[in-house]
């Protein structure tokens, strides 16, 4: 008979992917449904996937405070019931304050606990939650602020991507145009929309180039009609369902560091130049990318930084080939091994073995 368990995820796809992933490797041997916010309700196909929306509000607004700590308590009596009636046994949280009602109605009704920490630094909620669970999934040991007394509790595994990005091949070829990828997550890059199209213009003259840019909706037709006036090929896009078919065709990624988009890259072993956000929190995002700068995989820029350096960056890795095929390299040895099947294994073996 299959048991039933219940991922809790958040508003952002930071959040929501790692969420669908894990509906994906547990589906077959559980009944799983997810629960999410309205915005992360957005993400999920629900002729994929089973979920419900549980809207928690944010606790950082003294003045509503009380008003919210009452919301708190009747979503946390609201999730006592949804996981009683559908005799949830287990319940996995990929963090984030919006997994508060159902964390904490998992303890009164004394489920088992489990959380993902998908990025470097620690989050706050996992934190706060940490003695609570059974294990904590990471993907490595080495995560900031993480206690040293619970230790013991680290499943560590893979990054989390999607199985069809398994199946996908990205080899260098050096007789096709240069494909840059421009993506800045779920929560977008305004500085990717500003004066980094001059610079492409500039390093086309002497370079050929493919531009695949990830831009606000407002922003696609001016965005390409730019390129296609300076015979530049692109591809502009705001929101792309299955973002993977984009992804795979690219031969160097400027990107944020989210840990599902940097997951994505080293599978694809994209070498990428990371512009961690500055206002991220814990400063999760730098040590996201320093994690793959560490293990020689990509370059970080930080983004004061950014207008002023990229266009050197871009035009020493153009030049400097053996760099890039280093990295390039770098990242096949970090993922030596890393298939669907390991991970599956991995995260099974955590969930069934208490």
């Amino acid at each position: 008979m299959k048991g039933n368990i219940l991922i809790t995820t958040g508003g952002s796809g930071g959040h929501v992917v790692p969420a669908m992933i894990l509906f994906d490797h547990l589906s077959k041997d559980m009944n799983v449904t997810i629960s999410t916010d309205k915005r992360g309700s957005r993400y999920l196909d629900k002729d994929n996937y089973k979920y419900n929306v549980i809207d928690t509000p944010k606790l950082n607004n003294i003045f509503i405070l009380p008003i919210n700590v009452i919301l708190i308590l009747f979503l946390t009596f609201k999730s006592f019931f949804l996981l009683k009636n559908r005799k949830v046994e287990k319940l996995i949280s990929t963090g984030g304050y919006m997994s508060l009602p159902l964390i904490l109605a998992a303890k009164l009704l004394n489920l088992k606990i489990y959380l993902l920490e998908p990025n470097m630094v620690l989050g706050r909620a996992n934190k706060y939650f940490l003695n609570s669970c059974i294990k904590i999934f990471c993907y490595s040991e080495d995560i900031k602020n993480f206690p040293n007394n619970s230790k013991s509790k680290m499943a560590i595994i893979k990054p989390l991507v999607k199985e069809n990005i398994y199946k996908l091949n990205n080899n260098y070829n050096t007789k096709h145009k240069f494909n840059i990828l421009v993506v800045g997550g779920s929560q977008g890059a305004s500085i990717f929309d500003k004066n980094l199209k001059n610079l492409i213009v500039n390093i086309s003259k002497k370079f050929s180039l493919n531009i695949i840019q990830q831009t606000s909706n407002k922003n696609i037709n001016d965005l390409k009609n730019f390129y296609s006036k300076n015979n530049i090929e692109n591809t502009i896009f705001n929101f792309e369902k299955n973002f993977e078919n984009i992804i795979h065709q690219a031969d160097l990624c400027l990107t944020r560091a989210g840990a599902s988009t940097l997951a994505e890259l080293s599978v694809l072993n994209i070498p990428f130049i990371a512009i961690p956000l500055p206002s991220s929190k814990d400063n999760h995002q730098f040590e996201n990318a320093n994690f793959y700068k560490n293990h020689g995989c990509c370059w970080i820029l930080e983004q004061k930084y950014f207008e002023e350096k990229i266009e050197e960056v871009l035009k020493d890795i153009l030049i400097n080939k053996n760099d890039y095929i280093k990295k390039k390299e770098n990242l096949k040895k970090l993922n030596y091994k890393n298939t669907w099947i390991n991970v599956n294994q991995k995260i099974l073996e955590n969930i069934n073995e208490n």
